[in-house]
């Protein structure tokens, strides 16, 4: 059997290693399952603790995809199964263990290297967010398309949403619309550009340098590799920054009524604006109202204070209709037909709402509360 996550060190040219995580699910677009967020967890801690290894390169098998989303699939048909409450612990195992792994490499001590290409969308998204060098290529599409499926921008989402430029992250979370390699660098969401025929040539010469005992610097020396083959000519042309002042107006709002009502209204000849405008009029409406909450409540969050959040915010989640339902439509019966609770954002209940962010936990306690 194929090992899901590829493991492997590369020789440099003074004895150090670089650690090459490879995310092996080529068919399923290397999404996330847990077992894969469990062995990536595991080797970066044995990494971290390993002096020889210098730096950290994460990349997904294959052209098509670094990695797709986390494997939503395995938890609406847990909940079918059990039920929701008794399917709680499943969940709960599965959002845990994949924000503590995204947490790790937010505060990763080491350089992490994220090659972004092909499909980046939802807990993909979750991965490269954290690391210290963010590429994105031509081929690159991103999006954090949770409304699709009645769940919401998690995996920190609600930190880099915030952290984008105007509202520009509340537009993307509430439309789930792909953005490019040039909209990735204008909202924050990645860091350098470099062409995929570059790939072999920037890992080589990864391996030539000569890496200190320091991280700092040895993150200086990735950013000077990257930047060496980085060729902001080549790229493609984006969608976000301009179409940013219309993006400015039609979030300017007082809740999530009003501007979803804004943005599906949108006329326009650009067939980008036309998609978004039509996934959020599809999407789920409990979705569009957490996206306009868990910004609004996140804006002064810490990070460890945001992954809290959004345990509570997809544990409420799974306990509710939506987002088995929505799962089930996208990837299961692939009807395209789900049958959200409410037939329109206007008809969504605060109470319904405010539901989504009361502790499931008898205790009160949340399991990330070690998060520092």
């Amino acid at each position: 059997m194929t090992d899901s996550v590829v493991f492997e060190l590369l020789p440099t040219g003074n004895g150090k290693s670089i650690g090459l995580a490879t995310l092996n699910v080529e068919k399923k677009l290397n999404s996330l399952t847990q077992d894969m967020v469990a062995l990536l967890d595991a080797r970066l801690i044995e990494w971290e603790q390993d002096a020889s290894v210098v730096c950290v390169w994460l990349q997904g098998a294959g052209e098509k995809a670094f990695c797709a989303g986390g494997d939503v699939r395995c938890l609406r048909d847990k909940i079918a199964e059990v039920g929701p409450q008794q399917a709680q612990p499943f969940v709960q195992a599965f959002f845990e263990n994949e924000y503590r792994l995204d947490y790790r490499i937010h505060r990763y001590p080491k350089p992490i290297i994220c090659w972004g290409h092909g499909i980046v969308m939802g807990g993909g998204i979750g991965l490269m967010s954290g690391a210290s060098h963010r590429v994105v290529t031509e081929t690159s599409r991103m999006a954090m398309p949770e409304i699709t499926i009645g769940l919401y921008p998690d995996v920190g989402g609600t930190w880099f949403l915030n952290h984008a430029p105007g509202r520009t992250g509340l537009f993307l979370g509430l439309t789930g619309a792909n953005f490019n390699a040039a909209d990735a660098l204008f909202v924050g969401m990645a860091d350098r550009f470099v062409p995929s025929a570059s790939k072999q040539a920037v890992l080589g010469m990864l391996q030539q340098q000569l890496w200190s005992d320091s991280a700092v610097d040895n993150a200086a020396i990735v950013s000077s590799v990257l930047r060496q083959h980085e060729a902001l000519d080549q790229l493609p042309c984006g969608h976000v920054r301009e179409h940013y002042d219309l993006i400015q107006a039609v979030t300017d709002g007082d809740n999530a009524v009003q501007v979803a009502e804004k943005i599906s209204a949108i006329v326009s000849e650009e067939k980008w604006l036309q998609k978004a405008a039509a996934t959020l009029r599809a999407g789920c409406p409990t979705t569009a109202h957490l996206v306009f909450e868990q910004l609004q409540r996140g804006k002064k969050l810490s990070l460890p204070q945001v992954f809290q959040m959004e345990l509570i915010m997809s544990l409420q989640c799974a306990l509710y209709p939506d987002f088995p339902e929505g799962v089930r439509a996208l990837l299961v019966d692939k009807d395209g037909a789900p049958n959200w609770q409410h037939a329109s954002v206007a008809a969504v209940e605060p109470q319904w709402v405010e539901q989504h962010f009361q502790p499931p936990w008898a205790d009160g306690n949340n399991p990330l509360s070690d998060l520092a």
